[in-house]
């Protein structure tokens, strides 16, 4: 079958630079706008318009857990000492809709409700000879 065309190779032989320009243009990824993807925000943008549109903005869903209102000793602490809590007997009485963490020293009884506790904060106020009550044990 008869080529209809000649290669391009052909036509550059003899030609010092093969169509390439100065030697320098063919070294390293600079000539070509870096390696791979990069550049796709930049010099490289019209070819991701064209191309990979499906490629952009956010996929899918992500669910937000629900985080629980926490409480420290230490603000039962400041709680008692700026009268917020009233004694009961010979106890303070806390209801609290969230968990309570360890953090911060009692020296004084109290009764927390509350729907969740650590382990180390059951173990503070108990030791004063306080009370911890977990109202509802779905989250700990």
């Amino acid at each position: 079958m008869v080529r209809r065309h000649k290669k391009k190779k052909l036509k550059k032989l003899g030609s010092r630079r093969f169509g390439h320009g100065n030697i320098k243009n063919r070294r390293g990824s600079g000539n070509r706008g870096g390696f791979g993807r990069a550049g796709r925000w930049k010099h490289k943008w019209t070819l991701v318009t064209a191309h990979e549109m499906d490629q952009l903005g956010k996929h899918g869903f992500y669910r937000r857990k629900k985080r629980m209102v926490t409480l420290n000793i230490y603000d039962i602490v400041n709680m008692v000492r700026n009268n917020e809590l009233e004694k009961e007997g010979d106890y303070y009485k806390l209801s609290f809709e969230g968990k309570l963490l360890g953090t911060g020293k009692i020296d004084f009884p109290v009764i927390v409700e509350a729907k969740a506790a650590s382990q180390k904060a059951i173990e503070k106020i108990e030791k004063v000879g306080g009370k911890v009550i977990i109202s509802d044990r779905e989250a700990s």
